[in-house]
């Protein structure tokens, strides 16, 4: 009895977090047709990794532009410090959601 010598390609070392953890994870519950394929060609851990990098450009952005729009500014921080990290809490669990469902779980 012959059996093929299979094996799976090489893949670069990536440090993935918490997103790109949570991406995986998706795709193996849900969307176990493209995790094999990433599997197999080799390529599972360079997009965990985009993942990750997307969640971070996406998330300064939208903090950034709620910070804007609810005025959010270094003198409401000197004035009111606790209502400041009230806001920035806030604004940052928003953007949170909105990038998980975006990037994380699309």
């Amino acid at each position: 009895m012959y059996y093929l010598d299979l094996y799976l390609p090489e893949e670069a070392e990536y440090l993935i977090e918490k997103y790109g953890m949570l991406r995986k994870s998706y795709l193996q519950e849900h969307r176990k047709g493209l995790y094999l394929e990433l599997v197999l060609a080799g390529k599972l851990n360079e997009h965990l990794y985009q993942i990750d990098e997307e969640y971070n450009q996406m998330m300064d952005r939208l903090v950034e532009q709620m910070k804007e729009r609810q005025g959010v500014t270094e003198e409401l921080k000197m004035q009111d410090q606790m209502a400041w990290v009230g806001k920035m809490n806030n604004i940052r669990n928003c953007a949170e959601e909105i990038v998980v469902k975006e990037i994380v779980y699309a």
